[in-house]
């Protein structure tokens, strides 16, 4: 019998203290041009060879996926000589996040990240239960000694994003190994190094040795980024057997789309157009830094594809204003009150030509009375 008074069903507490999610925008009404600098896409696209590949898959479609992802777990483990049995692929990173705080983290514990970390980890600890936990930053930038200050007894998982997304800030090895030095060893340190393949500095190491050697480590990976396969869904995650065995336990049996392995292996194995993706990066990141640093604006450090930067705040010259001005001439880019940083926009690194204009644009919204 249903139990009186009861009207609706009742959505389990923690859930509607949840803010979803919202990517960044694409579309601008009455534009005839619309010019995407708000999801950190691969302005170059996908790989020729990953195209080819997913229009030989379109007569296959009928087919489950292999549920194990073992051709493209294997062609990851050869292009970074790692043992494919340590390598789960996901829907996305972000199915990998929420499947790590799924089987590691619940009511009463805590899940620490630092201040302007992504936003899906205090999602992915709402949703089960567990109460997200945020460290200050110094400058931007993760500061390891006040992430070990808020481990406690409660302390279940730390998400690092490094580099990270938004700021763009990347620490070095040295930094990372100390984080881990200073967790209890049941403590899961996931390193979400989504943004790795553009890192330059030479100091830098994703997370493949820690999670080679320890227990509590895992790497999180994708081929949203580099290998502009956003549309695919495709994350992997390198982890010791423990890990690797929850996350299997608790993933979809058919969790990678059939479609989406066959690009990302084929995206994997051109190195040419990966190679050329990394190259406009960074002649373009730096030229678009260059450029907004001379109209007065902020530009921050950045080793990913993307800059975050800081506006005035006078009115009308803020970044809120200078969000609607380069709406109104169809260039989208992404604000970032959700991560605190209000008073900046996220910028991603497009092409020549879209480049060339944003900054033209800008130039007229800090020349305008």
């Amino acid at each position: 019998m249903p139990a009186a008074g009861a009207s609706s069903p009742v959505v389990r507490p923690g859930i509607l203290d949840i803010a979803a999610y919202v990517g960044g925008e694409s579309a601008v009404a009455g534009a005839n041009r619309i010019i995407k600098l708000s999801s950190n896409e691969n302005p170059l696209g996908p790989s020729p060879k990953a195209i080819e590949a997913l229009k030989a898959h379109a007569a296959s479609m009928h087919r489950y996926p292999d549920g194990g992802a073992v051709e493209l777990r294997h062609a990851l483990a050869r292009q970074f000589g790692l043992d494919p049995a340590k390598i789960v692929c996901g829907n996305g990173s972000d199915e990998l996040i929420s499947l790590l705080v799924r089987a590691y983290a619940g009511p009463g514990d805590e899940v620490l990240y630092s201040r302007h970390g992504f936003l899906m980890y205090p999602i992915a600890a709402l949703s089960v239960g567990a109460t997200p936990v945020t460290a200050p930053e110094t400058d931007l930038t993760a500061d390891i000694d006040a992430l070990l200050a808020a481990v406690t007894e409660r302390t279940k998982l730390v998400f690092l994003a490094n580099p990270n997304n938004p700021t763009g800030s990347c620490l070095p090895n040295s930094e990372i190994r100390r984080l881990h030095a200073g967790l209890p060893p049941h403590i899961v340190l996931a390193l979400d190094s989504a943004y790795a393949e553009y890192v330059e500095r030479t100091d830098y190491e994703p997370g493949i040795d820690l999670a080679s050697q320890f227990e509590n480590v895992v790497m999180l990976r994708t081929f949203s980024k580099v290998y502009a396969l956003g549309g695919m869904r495709v994350g992997w995650a390198f982890c010791p057997p423990g890990i690797a065995d929850a996350l299997n336990r608790l993933r979809g049996p058919f969790n990678v789309a059939a479609a989406a392995q066959t690009a990302a292996v084929a995206a994997l194995a051109d190195l040419e157009h990966t190679q050329r993706s990394l190259e406009h990066n960074r002649v373009w990141r730096a030229w678009s830094a260059g450029e907004f640093a001379r109209l007065g604006l902020d530009p921050r450090p950045s080793e990913g594809n993307f800059l975050l930067v800081r506006f005035p705040e006078a009115t009308g010259r803020d970044a809120d204003a200078a969000f609607a001005f380069l709406k109104s001439r169809g260039i989208i880019t992404r604000q970032m009150g959700a991560y605190q940083l209000g008073h900046s926009l996220r910028i991603t690194i497009g092409t020549e030509e879209e480049m060339r204009l944003t900054a033209a644009a800008l130039a007229d919204f800090m020349a305008a009375p």
